[in-house]
């Protein structure tokens, strides 16, 4: 099956205020979040799930599994799901907006338990490399016909392409899912940047999680044959500003439409719309139309091709 024409957004976590991690999701929720993600021009998207206790993730994997089981247009729109944690770097930064103590090292087991949650519609799994002991559960995932990339993390260089032999072949929302303040030089934008030749590397092109003048850096380092945009689309997308939910958390939406934690010491997902990222793209980074279209649906689709 390919996927439809449109964008293909890897990194979906809700839209148009609907939470795709809330406990309480219901079909006529996740139908009208499908509605508008078409009617952006979403073709296809990976609904996704972050760090949360084990239970809570198998059940909302579980329930949107089956909530896009259940609806044509679900099935059209939600191609898989993605599932960000819980085996990333616990570390204050690193850690992002999952929730710390929900964090656990990578085991094969656990994972296991996840993908069989989503009855086979578990298509990219977010993790430290750091935290996966000789890349175990890469190994495993890949084996299972997943994609694995890395995120929220910090592994050394030989850890990062340690996990890329295992089978790691993509790097999420780089730029972010880290401290605002790193080494100048040692750092883990850098080593994503050096393996530029066996990653895709995903930003959100929003101007706040990265800014503008460094993204077009990372596109020039990356070439538009290696990057991707996502959105990492939370319930306030397409909503404008105001207060909304990433699963048990609170998130404040500014006038400039960042997606702050109700405390503003962090970033929570965006309130980004493919449409928004392509006249991003065009207006300040001064890409054409096939070039912005490339980031945002063809390069997707070879990342994470279709079962």
């Amino acid at each position: 099956m390919e996927t439809p024409a449109g964008f293909f957004d890897l990194q979906v976590n809700g839209y148009a205020g609907v939470d795709f991690n809330a406990d309480d999701l219901s079909a006529e929720g996740f139908e009208a979040a499908c509605r508008r993600l078409a009617a952006d021009g979403v073709g296809s998207c990976l609904a996704t799930v972050i760090t949360d206790s084990l239970d809570a993730m198998t059940r909302r994997i579980g329930a949107l599994a089956r909530l896009r089981d259940g609806s044509p247009l679900g099935r059209q729109v939600v191609a898989g799901i993605h599932v960000e944690g819980p085996f990333i770097s616990p570390l204050t930064g690193y850690v992002g907006a999952h929730p710390a103590a929900a964090v656990r090292p990578a085991d094969p087991a656990t994972a296991e338990r996840l993908l069989e949650a989503g009855q086979g519609h578990v298509r990219l799994v977010t993790l430290a490399p750091e935290h996966d002991a000789g890349a175990a559960t890469t190994r495993s995932l890949c084996d299972h016909g997943v994609i694995v990339s890395a995120g929220h993390c910090n592994p050394t260089l030989d850890e990062l392409r340690r996990a890329i032999d295992g089978g790691l072949s993509m790097f999420t929302h780089l730029g972010n899912g880290c401290p605002r303040l790193l080494d100048r030089h040692d750092n883990v934008v850098q080593r994503a940047l050096a393996c530029v030749d066996d990653l895709w590397l995903c930003f959100i092109a929003d101007g706040v999680h990265v800014p503008y003048v460094a993204l077009r850096n990372y596109l020039r380092i990356a070439g538009h044959e290696r990057a991707i945009v996502v959105t990492d689309a939370i319930s306030a997308a397409g909503m404008g500003p105001g207060r909304y939910r990433l699963g048990g958390q609170e998130v404040v939406v500014d006038e400039r439409l960042a997606t702050w934690s109700a405390d503003g010491s962090h970033l929570m997902g965006s309130a980004m719309t493919m449409p928004a990222a392509i006249a991003n793209l065009r207006s300040e980074l001064g890409l054409s139309e096939a070039d912005a279209r490339r980031l945002t649906c063809e390069n997707p689709q070879q990342a994470v091709p279709s079962a």
